[in-house]
């Protein structure tokens, strides 16, 4: 049996959605990861990106448990001496709360040539609408 190499014209990409109210941030962002990938195919091939698009809504709402909301830092640094800034969980998420998303799955991501184009597939909404309603996503059942 040879071993299966996935071609890109063999890419088919589907829109999924995700819930942030319905799940931890960890589980989540797992799973957003996975999909953004595409491991979870049977024509998973490492060096090729064939992944989904990912719609996340309700992030405002994002789940998280123990003490993450005021104890979880993000910090920021400009490149300048002196110019690291931190923030909240809770800081950040009254500001930004895409970011919160954004920054867990980047860090679940593997660090290579495909990152990039992989993140620009994520789209991250606050509120419970979203702007991607003619490509119908389909929801993820989540467990």
């Amino acid at each position: 049996m040879k071993t299966y190499s996935q071609k890109p014209s063999e890419i088919s990409r589907r829109w999924v959605l995700f819930d942030a109210s319905e799940l931890p941030l960890g589980r989540l962002s797992t799973m957003i990861a996975t999909h953004l990938t595409g491991k979870y195919k049977p024509t998973y091939t490492p060096h090729m990106d064939g992944g989904d698009y990912v719609v996340v809504i309700n992030a405002a709402n994002l789940v998280v448990t123990g003490d993450k909301e005021t104890g979880k830092i993000y910090y920021h640094h400009s490149g300048f001496p002196g110019g690291i800034k931190d923030a909240s969980l809770k800081e950040v998420r009254e500001k930004f709360p895409e970011r919160i998303i954004e920054e867990a799955v980047k860090g679940m991501l593997p660090k290579n040539k495909l990152q990039a184009e992989r993140l620009k597939r994520l789209r991250i909404f606050a509120g419970s609408e979203h702007s991607h309603t003619a490509q119908t996503p389909e929801k993820v059942e989540v467990k």
